[in-house]
């Protein structure tokens, strides 16, 4: 894991006076836990831009003005809650031999075909809780999702290492690719159109028939009733010779 170098000065005073006066001068009133004795020091507050304002994660060496370096993690902080100004820091300090636990971001990598397809990455978690000697200590977890497709999902499992222990469930979800709400809509929308073209056929083939029918009945019946009969009708009841319109005979 990447370090990062913070020149400090070891504080005499660790009174509220005394605090109050180094923040008004720029600094940042620390305290370093983990060692035989707390070690109060004071920094920078620009010293700490690269540690505390950045996505990744780094390790510490503090270097006092005496000469001494401490290896340490950044363990707490406190920011003004109008300003977001750095008021004070915690360091936990650490040792070449001895586990340590920090929260390591996860990157995603690649381009998932679940994505190209249609369907939505979702990111469930960020950020997760790693146990390791310092040396063994990741500077971030790599997730690659190019192999995965709608409905898959990437767990803590897939990010093992024999080098850190993870601290969360194997089944622990980090992303997944769902299936987003556009294609859902579309599918519907597709599904809709269908049925509407199979019912105005459907419509169009009843009314064809019914129109038929109506046609064929009204031309039976003018014919039944005499009042017209076309010369091209084929029908065996066809009038006999000198039939007039008032049903009498031109022998009569």
């Amino acid at each position: 894991m990447k370090s990062i170098t913070i020149n400090g000065s070891q504080r005499e005073s660790v009174g509220k006076v005394a605090t109050k006066a180094l923040r008004n001068a720029g600094k940042v009133p620390c305290v370093v836990y983990g060692g035989d004795a707390p070690i109060h020091f004071s920094a920078d507050i620009l010293a700490f831009t690269k540690l505390v304002f950045t996505p990744d994660v780094h390790t510490v060496v503090i270097a006092l003005e005496d000469g001494s370096k401490i290896e340490a993690i950044l363990q707490d902080i406190q920011f003004h809650p109008v300003t977001d100004k750095i008021l004070h820091i915690d360091f936990y300090q650490i040792f070449e031999d001895k586990e340590v636990v920090m929260e390591i971001p996860v990157v995603i990598t690649g381009s998932a075909i679940g994505v190209k397809n249609g369907g939505v990455l979702r990111i469930v978690i960020r950020k997760l809780r790693v146990k390791a000697i310092p040396k063994d200590l990741p500077d971030f977890l790599e997730a690659d999702i190019t192999e995965m497709e709608i409905g898959d999902v990437l767990s803590v499992a897939d990010l093992l290492s024999e080098a850190y222990t993870i601290l969360h469930q194997e089944n622990r979800v980090v992303c997944q690719v769902r299936t987003s709400r556009v294609a859902i809509e579309d599918e519907i929308t597709e599904e809709e159109e269908e049925e509407g073209e199979e019912g105005e056929e459907g419509e169009e083939g009843e009314e064809g028939k019914e129109g038929a029918e109506g046609a064929k009945g009204k031309e039976g019946k003018e014919w039944k009733d005499g009042k017209e009969w076309k010369e091209g009708d084929k029908s065996k009841d066809k009038p006999a010779e000198g039939y007039t319109k008032g049903g009498t005979s031109d022998k009569e």
